[in-house]
């Protein structure tokens, strides 16, 4: 199985670190938030990652080269010239992720000790094209699920927004982990283009695809979002 990890966002939450830094070299107990990714995949034997660069890209590309991939085999997907968020990230690196079956994506931001292979089992079980973990923590968005945790819709919890793909009473709001599970298929199903965000293309396939949620409440999660929940990770990623 492949992997894509996004790491090239702004961090615009991570200033004034990000000021001279890419957020995903950020150090958690002197290890950075992009090694802690590799080596976590690492855990469910996927070495093959392609990583996305943007912002203070050279630097990624540097220490992915210093420190040899970590023991993983890693591929750049080059958005120097425009940083394309999750979705658009996602459809410029296809061919590099095309050709083994289903893939993960992860964000370099998020850490976390989910189970991949249960994941992954979940999602074959499931028979889905996209399942993502989730759990029941507060956040300022959640996306919106049904009993048997098919993705019917999101909201955001500041501004009361809701974007409903399926119509469904009691609808069960969750928070996103950012680790997912992808048929390869989704390429030739993904309706956008250019710049946009993961969480369009979910609600625009859900009604005709089957999208699950993946509850893993409990697992260590932890978005290293901003300088101080760096303290946090601390201390449950040692």
């Amino acid at each position: 199985m492949k992997a894509m990890i996004f790491a090239a966002g702004l961090g615009t939450r991570f200033k004034p670190w990000t000021d001279a830094h890419p957020k995903a070299l950020a150090l958690v107990n002197g290890k950075s938030l992009l090694q802690r990714n590799i080596e976590y995949l690492q855990q469910y034997g996927i070495i093959d990652v392609v990583i996305n660069v943007h912002h203070f890209a050279q630097q990624v590309v540097d220490a992915i080269k210093e420190n040899s991939g970590w023991g993983s085999s890693i591929i750049i997907s080059d958005e120097t010239s425009e940083v394309l968020e999750t979705g658009g990230g996602l459809l410029k690196a296809k061919e590099l992720l095309a050709g083994d079956g289903p893939f993960v994506t992860l964000n370099a931001d998020i850490l976390t000790d989910l189970n991949i292979n249960e994941l992954i089992n979940f999602h074959k079980n499931k028979k889905a094209l996209i399942s993502f973990g989730i759990t029941n923590r507060k956040s300022s968005r959640n996306f919106l699920f049904d009993d048997n945790n098919r993705l019917c819709g999101w909201q955001n919890n500041n501004t009361g927004e809701q974007r409903i793909s399926i119509v469904k009473e009691n609808l069960q709001p969750m928070a996103y982990s950012c680790v997912v599970i992808f048929e390869e298929n989704v390429f030739d199903l993904i309706p956008q283009k250019g710049k946009f965000s993961l969480v369009d293309t979910y609600l625009s396939l859900a009604n005709e695809y089957p999208i699950y949620g993946y509850d893993h409440t409990g697992d260590k999660l932890v978005d290293v979002g901003k300088p101080e929940s760096v303290a946090t990770a601390e201390q449950l990623f040692l």
